[in-house]
């Protein structure tokens, strides 16, 4: 006898007189249909029982949550909402699941709920839903790269450096908290620590990355990266995951290419292979919208706003042009956006890259030519002094999604960027060493993965589409 999934099972068009399925029970009722899922699919199999000749000990523990074996015939469903249906001859109870105490009962619980109890939280709809489709990513991102001749690197979770400049970083030390050795001018000694200097997680693979590029021409990193950020939001992690391509030879124009390029396949992949998972997370969006005030509701339903990306070409906007339509725009005028734009050099917030994509150019929109002090160091300067040739992605509903940039390959200006910022040539003197033997022009750019998961899956909340969050106060599981 053959052990099937319970998709494949799903999948059959023909009777098969003996099959074999492992599965929870999710529901059961009437004391003969148990609705069986395994974590393959979205959709359960029914498992039809004859309670008359079953033992009435053995059908008081087929509980929900319960695990089982199930032996039987899979024949043409007689009710109605499946197609086919697995005829029970043999069951057996493989792990109990006590119906008093299973926090995962078959009824609509809450995301803070579920967040609590995220071990388990797989168990219902949406989240197995959610796990599949951040699963398929990863793949369809590795598989991308593996195409398109690119080398996967891994670059080191533990650093000396700081790639953003961001400074919010989780030290990693093993002295002596209450007692840590001190040098002569007071501070602590970090040449006596484990690593004899000052290390932290990582905020980044990029500059790592850079190397590699500069030798085996395309290479992308894809990890997890750690921000010390006490940031208790919607949109932050402390723990996250990067994918960062950095090229040889491609300047910003071809990197704009590759990041376009990139993202429709990945949206594509997950349109072709996770259909029924992105239906189902649709319709629970369109359910949770209807219950939102007319204003704050989406214009797109969410596999819209997955064919919006991949059927349009992406606008190519300079930062310049951008501001001098938002200062312009009605809402601007009118005084609408929480953050008016009133000057060249201002940071733009989500509300005005949403109006870019979603209200004026109705298309993706890729921003490039920022002002260089609102920009990382790393960022090639332009010829006017002023911009940098960086470049961000914009998508519909949540705004930037990728950020990336021509890296300056000129040493001379490298030195006086990171001069002008405290950051010391001798933290950086291999990155600086790329500038000295054999520099070239490159690029590459940034994508937060789970950014990417809550724009395909049309949750809310980024701690919803990672397995175990890591945010202030919270490390649990």
């Amino acid at each position: 006898m053959q052990l099937y999934s319970v998709s494949q099972l799903l999948k059959q068009e023909n009777k098969l007189p003996e099959v074999e399925v492992k599965g929870w029970v999710r529901t059961f009722r009437a004391n003969r249909f148990i609705a069986l899922n395994d974590g393959s699919t979205l959709n359960n199999i029914q498992c039809v029982v004859d309670f008359e000749t079953m033992e009435e000990a053995v059908l008081k523990r087929i509980t929900t949550g319960a695990a089982l074996h199930i032996k039987g015939e899979l024949v043409e469903s007689q009710g109605k909402g499946q197609a086919v249906e697995i005829i029970v001859s043999e069951l057996e109870v493989l792990g109990d699941s006590d119906p008093e105490a299973y926090p995962i009962q078959p009824k609509k619980h809450s995301f803070e709920f579920l967040r609590e109890h995220a071990h388990l939280r797989t168990r219902t709809n949406t989240f197995s839903a959610v796990m599949r489709l951040r699963s398929a990513l990863s793949y369809a991102v590795h598989k991308y790269f593996n195409d398109h001749g690119f080398y996967y690197m891994h670059t080191p979770i533990i650093t000396g450096s700081d790639a953003e400049g961001a400074g919010e970083m989780f030290k990693v030390t093993k002295l002596d908290v209450k007692n840590p050795p001190i040098n002569g001018n007071g501070k602590v000694d970090y040449s006596k620590d484990f690593f004899g200097k000052e290390t932290n997680l990582t905020v980044s693979g990029q500059l790592e990355a850079e190397t590699y590029a500069m030798s085996l021409g395309k290479v992308y990193t894809f990890g997890p990266t750690f921000r010390a950020e006490n940031s208790n939001t919607s949109r932050h992690l402390s723990e996250f995951w990067m994918i960062e391509p950095e090229v040889a030879f491609m300047d910003l124009p071809g990197n704009m290419d590759l990041a376009e390029d990139f993202m429709k396949y990945v949206l594509n992949y997950v349109l072709e292979h996770n259909r029924d998972d992105l239906d189902f997370l649709e319709q629970r969006l369109l359910n949770e919208e209807k219950t939102k005030p007319q204003a704050e509701r989406s214009d797109m339903s969410l596999i819209e706003k997955l064919k919006f990306v991949i059927d349009n070409n992406f606008k190519r906007v300079s930062y310049t042009e951008a501001i001098d339509i938002l200062r312009n725009c009605k809402p601007n005028k009118k005084k609408k956006f929480k953050f008016p734009i009133e000057e060249w050099g201002t940071d733009l917030q989500s509300e005005h890259e949403r109006y870019l994509v979603e209200k004026h150019f109705k298309c993706p929109v890729i921003l490039f030519d920022y002002p260089a002090n609102i920009k990382a160091f790393y960022m090639r300067l332009n010829e006017d002094g002023k911009t940098v040739r960086a470049m961000d992605i914009l998508f519909p509903g949540i705004g930037e999604i990728v950020g990336g940039s021509q890296r300056e390959e000129r040493l001379e200006v490298l030195k006086e960027k990171m001069a002008a910022l405290d950051i010391p040539e001798e933290e950086l003197w291999w990155y600086l060493d790329l500038r000295k033997y054999g520099t070239a022009v490159h690029s590459g750019f940034g994508l937060g993965f789970e950014r990417l998961v809550m724009f395909v899956t049309g949750m809310g909340n980024i701690r919803d589409v990672i397995p175990y969050p890591r945010t202030p106060q919270n490390a649990e599981f």
